[in-house]
């Protein structure tokens, strides 16, 4: 069976993808640990922020759906208002 040119090149793009998006959650997963294991508010503040402008990256570019996005975001301003009542 012939491989062609188009085909050999789109699998090494496929491979170079998946490293770079399984990166990227894997990314997304610690940031989000991090604000949910922090008790400071004013530090959870801070993570908070950067982790939500990442997840709506990631659903901007497709890598995760834009309501898993909502979901997670969700989560973390629960866990930040929960601190932030203490």
């Amino acid at each position: 069976m012939d491989r062609h040119p188009q085909q050999i090149k789109r699998e090494r793009q496929d491979k170079a993808r998946n490293v770079i998006n399984s990166q990227n959650r894997s990314k997304m997963r610690t940031l989000i640990k991090k604000v949910l294991d922090t008790k400071d508010a004013k530090q959870a503040e801070g993570f908070y922020k950067e982790t939500v402008s990442f997840i709506d990256k990631m659903a901007s570019k497709n890598l995760i759906h834009k309501k898993t996005a909502g979901r997670r975001k969700a989560l973390i301003t629960r866990h930040l208002n929960s601190l932030s009542a203490k």
